[in-house]
């Protein structure tokens, strides 16, 4: 059971860190994306940031779409 728990931990904790790489990626290049965010200021896009991090895998297409 404790391996099982320390996989788990190991694979949440990936997803995480790809998820923040992509983030900081991604809201720098969502100006591309979303025209309206070409004017937000930096509190803006880092509020958005725990959302771009959770939902990384559904927001990659979009990136690559560019």
């Amino acid at each position: 059971m404790e391996l099982i728990i320390k996989i788990f931990i190991s694979i949440l904790g990936i997803y995480f860190f790809i998820g923040v790489v992509f983030g900081i990626i991604f809201l720098i290049k969502a100006s591309k994306i979303d025209p309206l965010l070409r004017d937000s200021k930096k509190n803006v896009r880092f509020l958005l940031l725990p959302g771009v991090v959770s939902t990384w895998p559904f927001l990659i297409r979009k990136l690559f779409k560019i």
